[in-house]
């Protein structure tokens, strides 16, 4: 998720270049086999969120020529239930852009769009697991939503981790991993096909294996995409040995989405749906879950 430009288009050169599968092919994942902990878990069945776990960020910094300033509001993080939740039973969480041009931040920049991203960096980290959540997503190319990880201190030398990343196709998502010297040049990324009736705008399960030699990335139980600390240490040194916190975001627009969809109008790297998609309110992820499990 977090890409710069210098970087992103080998990034997607390697998307390209790994043979993406349709669902239904792929083998089914390896179970872990051991007994697991659940030492993180949020239905968000509240009303509100659980600062206790997660922190809402306000932008203080800008990346990847995103059109969204992130901040913290119930117009952009809210929560919903019963008919509204979708078939989330306790609820849901529902990150939503919004137009609203001319905002300006704290440092003096001004965005046409506002969002939300949540993270429980400080508050929830952990080493080697599962971590998992249930989500579903609105297409319209440019929209941007993500769950992912990130180590500590700073990128990319604390690693990566992109469970899910979405750009608005409703037919694919993708998964990544980034490291030192080994954050684009190299084919540690790899898209998922859905099958048309069971596509990103169905609820599905992404998630992330990770053990100190492996990490293996899935949708619903079925494996997407494995990388090795073997495969990694031919780029850079393999850095998934310490901490991750998790990350949920939804980006506009930006160099991700533009190297796919070469849309420069309304917005760069959004489409006119996508627009029409904000401006109604429609766009959205809900996430059901999430969920970490360690494994002894």
């Amino acid at each position: 998720m977090r890409y710069n430009k210098q970087f992103l288009a080998i990034t997607l050169a390697a998307v390209l270049a790994v043979p993406a599968f349709p669902q239904g092919k792929i083998k089914k994942a390896d179970q872990v086999g051991r007994a697991g902990k659940v030492i993180f878990w949020d239905d968000f069945s509240g009303n509100r969120l659980d600062r206790s776990k997660w922190t809402a960020e306000v932008t203080g910094s800008h990346v990847n020529d995103e059109l969204q300033a992130y901040v913290d509001s119930a117009s952009v993080i809210s929560f919903v239930k019963g008919a509204a939740a979708e078939g989330a039973s306790n609820g849901a969480l529902v990150l939503s852009p919004r137009y609203l041009p001319g905002f300006k931040t704290a440092d003096g920049q001004t965005f046409d769009f506002i969002s939300g991203r949540l993270n429980t960096k400080d508050k929830f980290d952990f080493t080697y697991g599962r971590a998992e959540a249930r989500i579903k997503m609105v297409a319209g190319s440019g929209l941007w939503p993500a769950w992912w990880m990130l180590g500590y201190p700073s990128w990319p030398s604390g690693g990566e981790t992109d469970i899910m990343e979405f750009i608005g196709e409703g037919d694919w998502v993708s998964s990544a991993i980034h490291g030192p010297n080994y954050f684009g040049e190299t084919p540690f990324v790899n898209r998922l096909y859905f099958d048309k009736k069971n596509d990103a705008a169905q609820w599905h399960v992404y998630a992330v294996e990770w053990t100190p030699e492996r990490l293996v990335f899935k949708c619903d139980g079925v494996t997407v995409m494995r990388v090795t600390k073997t495969m990694a240490e031919h780029y850079g040194k393999w850095v998934f040995t310490d901490k991750q916190f998790l990350i949920l975001n939804f980006a506009v627009g930006g160099i991700y989405p533009f190297k796919v969809n070469g849309i420069k109008k309304p917005y760069y790297g959004l489409s006119e749906q996508a627009l029409e998609l904000i401006k109604k309110r429609k766009a959205k992820m809900m996430v059901d879950w999430v969920k970490v499990t360690a494994y002894h």
